[in-house]
């Protein structure tokens, strides 16, 4: 298969895969919902539902990387504020400092922040992790040596991060690990 066929084929597969994936999304949460449950079998559908939940994540992180590669991905630009994009919801993942408003593919980049962050946390492994915002300048810290080499893409272990570097290159921006740690420019 030429090279260059390939991003269209994990495009088309990623594609193909959601209308399954959906079905058992759809069954899960349907019969989650039913009073007729025992705790176990209710415990069960939901981490049939949560799984559901990551795979379509993963598939859209897959998806994105194959536009990427095959240099069809299409931003949405839209206003956002940098420190909005660097928070999250999840409390391993803090934010401070003052944000800047610029024109970016905002869910795509806000996705990509949470990546490298959960990342750091989870390789590091590190408790929380911290976004200091300055502007276009963010500095995600702690970065220890093990979830450097994941968050910088030397060892291939998380989709998310790869995707991550991916998105903000592909807008212009860039990555740079000092020490501890990790600068991004958007």
């Amino acid at each position: 298969m030429p090279r260059e066929r390939f991003p269209r084929l994990v495009s088309l597969a990623c594609h193909d895969l959601r209308t399954p994936l959906a079905t058992i999304y759809g069954f899960a949460r349907t019969l989650t919902r039913s009073d007729d449950l025992d705790e176990r079998s209710a415990r069960f559908l939901g981490m049939i539902e949560e799984a559901s939940e990551q795979m379509t994540l993963l598939l859209d992180e897959l998806g994105v990387a194959s536009r990427i590669e095959a240099g069809r991905w299409e931003p949405v630009l839209m206003e956002a504020d940098t420190l909005e994009l660097a928070s999250s919801k999840d409390e391993r993942i803090a934010a401070r400092g003052e944000g800047t408003t610029l024109e970016t593919e905002a869910e795509a980049v806000g996705h990509a922040l949470e990546s490298l962050a959960l990342a750091a946390a989870r390789f590091g492994p590190a408790d929380r992790v911290t976004w200091e915002v300055h502007g276009r300048e963010l500095e995600l810290s702690p970065v220890l040596p093990d979830a450097a080499k994941v968050v910088t893409g030397e060892e291939l272990r998380d989709l998310g991060s790869l995707v991550a570097r991916m998105v903000i290159e592909n807008l212009g921006g860039s990555l740079e690990l000092d020490g501890e740690t990790l600068r991004v420019r958007l």
